[in-house]
């Protein structure tokens, strides 16, 4: 896989307030085109399993993939790298709660028309796990080694009243790390004709 994190280190490093040259030379360096706005790890962890599973290599066909540390941060990175900054092309996945803060990112960026960005019916979690099923995650979170912790949480009385897909999406949230271990675990599991249909808009976006 080819190495853009360069780059998007140049990037977090303008967003701190740092110099903008470094990552304007770098995405002229690098041949970046276009930048994939996430929330955070997990997105991406899912996006590069994706990628893989198909064969494609991002950083070589000119895409690099940025968790941003937040939905609210959509604006700032859009500008910085979309058509008022770097002049980019964007694209990029969210929850739908998180829906309006992308929307005002590429409106302020200049950003519009096309397909933007793609949203997620509630997380990627949550999509990751309808196209699954219940009863698979519970199984490849059993076969990663996570059962006990898994039947403990279940065991809980808050979460006994839930749907069984709202306690999984919960438990993927309740140790750092996690969310982002089963976003690439999930993706790797999923059948050809049940990848979510987000995850699969992004993909032939790029």
């Amino acid at each position: 896989m080819t190495d853009t994190r360069p780059f998007q280190h140049a990037v977090l490093s303008w967003a701190a307030g740092g110099p903008g040259e470094p990552a304007r030379e770098l995405a002229a360096r690098l041949g970046i085109r276009t930048v994939v706005l996430l929330e955070g790890l997990s997105d991406a962890a899912a996006v590069d399993a994706l990628a893989a599973r198909h064969g494609r290599d991002p950083g070589a066909e000119g895409v690099h993939v940025l968790p941003m540390g937040g939905a609210m941060n959509a604006g700032r990175f859009a500008r910085f790298l979309g058509p008022t900054g770097l002049g980019l092309r964007l694209t990029g996945l969210c929850d739908e709660a998180e829906r309006p803060y992308y929307a005002r990112g590429w409106e302020g960026a200049g950003a519009g028309g096309g397909p933007g960005f793609f949203v997620c019916a509630a997380d990627l979690e949550d999509e990751l796990i309808r196209a699954l099923g219940t009863e698979r995650v519970a199984e490849i979170i059993r076969a990663e080694g996570d059962g006990r912790p898994l039947d403990t949480f279940l065991r809980q009385p808050a979460q006994r009243a839930r749907p069984e897909g709202q306690r999984l999406r919960r438990f993927l949230g309740t140790k750092k790390g996690r969310k982002i271990h089963y976003g690439r675990v999930l993706v790797e599991a999923l059948e050809p004709d049940r990848v979510p249909r987000p995850l699969e808009q992004l993909l032939a976006d790029l």
